[in-house]
């Protein structure tokens, strides 16, 4: 069976949201399924490489803010949330995810998407695990019982986990995609990515 795209991202990452967005077409084209796994940049970027946020980065951070705004409006994307806007704590949405990964993984990227959907789309903060309860989830899965994961120790064993393995995959950034023991970083990434799976690598 042909290997899984590992789709690797942040949900404080408007890159992310906008990979989240092709992911699935790109795989189903080229007959791969999607796994989906939560990494966090404050790990990865703050802490292993030593670096400042991207936006508070000096000359990188208004051109990335400029970016993120053009890339919307190219691909007609909504955004309620502005790059420039207050970040979230992600560590209530990424232990949710975690935990929906962990117990109910055919709903991994249904979850990821209203999370995504919630806070770049519709501009809510989701700081706290009581604001997942106001999520609209796929059928069987109770916002509730995602909110109280999201507050317990098993999600936050469960992220710290899945964050280990992104740094043990080589993963740095979001969104990363991981296919065939190849790592391509960066939404500009996805058609070299395409590229890729269609000739068979080179």
């Amino acid at each position: 069976m042909t290997a899984p795209l590992h789709f690797y991202f942040d949900f404080i990452s408007p890159y992310g949201y906008f990979a989240s967005l092709r992911i699935e077409s790109i795989a189903r084209r080229h007959g791969r399924a999607v796994e989906w796994h939560a990494m966090l940049l404050g790990v990865s970027v703050l802490k292993v490489m030593g670096l400042k946020p991207l936006l508070d980065t000096p000359l990188k951070g208004l051109y990335t803010e400029h970016d993120v705004l053009r890339h919307a409006r190219e691909h007609g994307i909504t955004m309620a949330r502005a790059p420039r806007d207050a970040v979230m704590n992600p560590l209530p949405c990424a232990r949710a995810f975690a935990w929906v990964r962990r117990h109910h993984p055919a709903q991994a990227a249904a979850v990821a998407h209203a999370i995504y959907g919630a806070y770049w789309g519709e501009g809510k903060d989701l700081s706290t695990p009581d604001a997942l309860r106001a999520l609209a989830l796929p059928g069987g899965l109770s916002a509730d019982a995602l909110a109280d994961a999201a507050a317990g120790d098993e999600a936050a064993a469960l992220l710290r986990a899945d964050v280990e393995a992104s740094l043990q995959a080589g993963v740095f950034g979001s969104p990363t995609v991981v296919v065939d023991g190849e790592l391509f970083w960066g939404v500009d990434k996805l058609d070299q990515l395409e590229r890729w799976l269609t000739r068979g690598g080179w």
